[in-house]
């Protein structure tokens, strides 16, 4: 583990445990499968959900009833598992992420079901909001669901949703109506991915492993019972959901960067060029430099994103689109360094810096922009 959770004011003793934890559990259980990340992705992620439930980690994605979210753990975690794989990453995030509505909202007997079977693995979550003509912009959704008796009726399509065709169940955002304002009112569900009417419409290949697709809903019935909430709260449960999740994206950016940086200084003090170490030159010592302050700065921002939340501040949306901006940002220039360091290995397939180079990318894009977040932290300064 280094040095940053044992000397920042941040974390607890229990934290500093965990870390110390999660960190060995990475090196020992993900680093040795993170090679078989770009075969069978789908089959990759099932077996690092089952990883992750065998050695108690999803817990921190999916807390008991009556546990409160620790986002700090859910950072440390993530930041550990990004360092080794994006993959175990990603089946750690969307237990929590396809849960987090479900455990606010849900009926009691529907949702200790769901998080039970989550939270023990036996049961993979997505969170189904994006649209293909609805992405930043939520309120447009055009996914209906229409009100029958004792069912709703769900009509549309979903694209780019995380874990399609991989996940038993997702929560999914559709309109139930419209307001008086005349946009969207949003409702959301619990859909089996067993239910008559869905279907996983398309797998779509990304640069890097990641099992995403497109979602189609032909009338799909779904129990009145597995409503989220009541009827019109689905806008406030996704922002909810979002604005917690936002610093976690950080904590992996957080973890690629860092990552970046160990293998940058390994191969600065082993590879020789003009009878020297790399980093005996300054211009190799100049980006190491530039490399360390960014990353460090980054993991400030998303740890008091995560100490505020937890803390209870009356509101941390500012400094979760700050944590996430800057880290996501800074990740993918520390890691375009990693690469220009490493100069023709780092574009060699099946690198470590390769590998990186293309997983950071979708950081700055997913869960919000960067453009998102520059938007909701002027809003934010501009309330105060």
């Amino acid at each position: 583990m280094d040095s940053f959770i044992e000397t920042t004011p941040f974390f607890s003793n229990e934290h500093r445990s965990l870390a110390s934890r999660v960190a060995e559990f990475a090196e020992r259980e993900i680093e040795v499968r993170a090679g078989d990340d770009e075969g069978d992705a789908d089959e990759a992620l099932r077996g690092y959900v089952m990883l992750l439930a065998e050695n108690g980690f999803l817990r921190y994605a999916v807390p008991e009833p009556g546990q409160s979210f620790d986002l700090r753990a859910f950072c440390i975690i993530r930041e550990n598992l990004s360092y080794s794989s994006s993959l175990a990453d990603l089946a750690f995030v969307l237990q929590g992420l396809g849960t987090y509505a479900i455990s606010v909202a849900a009926t009691e007997h529907v949702r200790d079901f769901w998080l039970a079977r989550a939270r023990n693995g036996q049961a993979i979550a997505a969170f189904a909001l994006t649209e293909p003509d609805a992405g930043s912009d939520v309120a447009s959704l055009k996914t209906v669901a229409q009100r029958e008796d004792d069912t709703y009726v769900i009509n549309g399509r979903k694209r780019f949703i995380s874990n399609a065709g991989v996940a038993d169940f997702y929560t999914v955002f559709a309109r139930t109506g419209t307001r008086e304002d005349g946009r969207a009112e949003l409702s959301a569900f619990i859909v089996s991915a067993r239910m008559p009417g869905f279907s996983v419409a398309e797998k779509t290949e990304m640069i890097a492993p990641h099992p995403i697709g497109e979602l189609e809903f032909k009338d799909c019935r779904v129990p009145a019972e597995d409503m989220i909430g009541n009827q019109g709260d689905g806008l406030r449960l996704s922002l909810q959901t979002l604005d917690l999740f936002r610093a976690s994206v950080g904590a992996a950016a957080c973890g690629m960067a860092r990552r970046a940086l160990d293998e940058s200084l390994l191969h600065a003090k082993s590879r020789e060029q003009f009878g020297k170490p790399l980093s005996g030159h300054q211009l190799i010592q100049e980006k190491l430099a530039d490399m360390a302050t960014e990353l460090d700065a980054a993991r400030l921002l998303v740890y008091r994103a995560a100490y505020l939340k937890d803390a209870g501040a009356a509101t941390s949306t500012r400094e979760a689109s700050e944590a996430k901006l800057f880290a996501t940002e800074a990740a993918g220039r520390i890691v375009d360094q990693s690469v220009q360091i490493h100069g023709g290995t780092g574009l060699v397939r099946g690198t470590v810096v390769e590998r990186l180079y293309r997983e950071v990318r979708a950081l700055r894009i997913y869960e919000g922009t960067s453009e998102i977040q520059k938007l909701v932290i002027a809003n934010q300064l501009l309330k105060e």
